[in-house]
């Protein structure tokens, strides 16, 4: 977890950075849907990664996921400990028993 916290850090101060100079700054300043599609197509390289069964592919490829992902969520104002406090308040329920409570 702390890794992800200090991530969570970096991305903020860049966040605050001019687009030249992060790439970070870069992507925010080009806006939510890019940042989504750049979400999106790092998520399908992972599921390629992992039908293709290549694990150290997978890694980087979960890695480039959870980094955007962190990003999406820094230019939302979602702070992290947000989706943390919602996976613990998950924990020990039954996915099949979560999911029909959604009514998915």
């Amino acid at each position: 977890m702390d890794t992800l916290a200090r991530l969570e850090s970096t991305i903020a101060e860049r966040l605050k950075a001019s687009p030249e100079e992060s790439y970070v700054a870069g992507l925010a300043a080009r806006g939510l849907p890019v940042i989504a599609r750049k979400l999106g197509e790092e998520a399908t390289e992972a599921v390629v990664a992992a039908l293709a069964g290549d694990d150290e592919e997978l890694v980087g490829e979960a890695a480039d996921v959870l980094f955007h992902l962190m990003v999406l969520l820094a230019k939302k104002g979602i702070p992290l400990d947000r989706v943390m406090a919602e996976l613990d308040r998950r924990e020990g329920t039954s996915g099949l028993a979560e999911k029909a409570a959604r009514g998915a």
